[in-house]
């Protein structure tokens, strides 16, 4: 199959928590017990199951306990319930977003969560079981997007970089609508579908923008399956691990972005995703 592999300029993210309760107020580093044996510190994190549940459990499992940290990792499966978790202080951090999303996350709910680091991009592809290529699809094709603000309008980027459509000059992210596609040749209609949903509405259009986590999830292979996909260089939606204002300062959010920027954590997503996820730190 041919896919085309574009850069987008800037404007993603999930869940249903699967677990809860308070994180641990132990902010210090790890201490020694009475028989000199360290004390682990617990951070609590927060996360969609592919590919930060993954990458977070290769950090448990491989690299935490020699730094002092011992992870608590809640899984997610949608884009607001880590948000609302992290806020409320039921989670130290999250990694799953990219920070418009985080940023129109707080505009709308008067929350003050801030990206700590960026950490790995999710490229956002269009897909389909209906054509090998984006100059396959015929007039009057219909395709899914995503229904949440930000990435519906990454979505429409990602198009218009493919040459499907022209979005209005003065387009304005906070304010858009399909509306202000000014050109659209081959008069694509457009569905808008919850992003967890957009794997299945495969079977329904011709094709569908689909977020990298549910992509994943749905067993939709980037090299074979995508007909058009985003690119790190330029990219503002490259996930980050996030924090609330007042702990984004604490030692243990520190260890964990050394730990998610190591040269070994680097490696296994490269070899881990091949390309499909792609690390923030070459």
């Amino acid at each position: 199959m041919r896919r085309a592999t574009l850069a987008v300029p800037a404007a993603l993210a999930l869940f249903a928590v699967t677990a809860c309760g308070a994180p641990s107020e132990n902010a210090s580093r790890p201490t020694e017990d009475a028989a000199g044996s360290q004390e682990l510190s617990t951070l609590v994190v927060g996360a969609t199951a592919v590919p930060a549940g993954d990458i977070l459990a290769f950090v448990q499992e491989e690299l935490a306990a020699d730094a002092g940290l011992d992870l608590d990792v809640r899984e997610f499966s949608d884009y607001i319930a880590p948000n609302a978790a992290l806020a409320e202080g039921q989670l130290d951090v999250n990694l799953y977003q990219h920070e418009p999303f985080l940023l129109e996350y707080n505009e709308g709910n008067g929350t003050d969560l801030v990206a700590v680091e960026k950490i790995y991009l999710p490229p956002l592809g269009l897909y389909s079981n209906r054509v090998d290529a984006v100059d396959e699809l015929e007039k009057g094709a219909e395709v899914a997007l995503p229904n949440d603000p930000t990435n519906e309008f990454r979505a429409l980027l990602l198009l218009q970089e493919g040459g499907l459509i022209t979005l209005a000059d003065d387009v304005d992210e906070a304010t858009f609508s399909l509306s202000d596609i000014e050109d659209n040749p081959l008069d694509l209609r457009f569905r808008e579908v919850e992003a967890a949903q957009l794997p299945r509405s495969l079977d329904d259009v011709d094709a569908a923008i689909v977020n990298n986590n549910y992509a994943q999830e749905a067993g939709l292979d980037f090299e074979e399956d995508s007909i058009l996909l985003e690119e790190v260089e330029g990219n503002a939606y490259v996930n980050v691990l996030a924090a609330r204002s007042d702990n984004a300062d604490d030692p243990r959010v520190a260890t964990l972005v050394e730990l998610l920027t190591s040269p070994e954590t680097v490696r296994f997503i490269e070899d881990e995703y091949q390309g499909s996820v792609i690390p923030a730190v070459a």
